[in-house]
């Protein structure tokens, strides 16, 4: 479990020391139409937190359960990659995303839900849930909190090309 919670506030702060020196205008403009604003991915890696801690809440309240062997050799670690490219369900498409401020402050109100969660519930229990991830499938409770954190890494290169883009000069 500290390995998965070093790892997270890890990514969280590199994250975070990227988005908040950008202005709050550049912070909610997207290089394209089709491309997302650094804030509507902030506001994105808020829901997906969001969702992950009201589905594992709700795993809570059910017995124990146990996923194959197989199921639990998937590696959460693809999730970080960008080559294969994921449309976001509907309920985590960052329509109306908050100003810089709030969609910051959300973003780490949800991070410190998640950790306390992990802190409350332990490495164990964790390991007893099962989350139905739209991609990846069914996982246990310990890999979604891993993934998570594979999914801010996947996300922190996305800003990061969004930011080269908004910076380059125009044509």
């Amino acid at each position: 479990m500290k390995k998965v919670i070093q790892r997270l506030d890890s990514v969280h702060q590199r994250l975070l020391d990227l988005v908040t020196p950008i202005d709050s205008k550049q912070f909610t403009l997207g290089p394209t139409d089709n491309e997302w604003s650094v804030g509507q991915i902030v506001h994105h890696l808020y829901l997906v937190e969001e969702r992950v801690i009201s589905d594992l809440e709700k795993a809570l309240t059910q017995e124990p359960q146990r996923i194959n062997f197989l199921r639990r050799m998937i590696p959460t670690a693809i999730v970080a990659s960008r080559l294969v490219r994921v449309k976001a369900p509907k309920g985590v498409n960052p329509l109306n995303p908050p100003e810089k401020d709030v969609a910051i402050e959300n973003f780490n109100r949800a991070r410190r839900r998640l950790k306390e969660l992990c802190l409350v519930q332990g490495e164990t229990r964790l390991r007893q849930l099962v989350f139905k991830h739209p991609f990846l499938g069914d996982i246990t409770g310990m890999a979604t909190i891993s993934f998570v954190g594979y999914h801010e890494h996947r996300h922190y290169k996305q800003i990061r090309e969004v930011i080269m883009k908004l910076q380059k000069p125009a044509r």
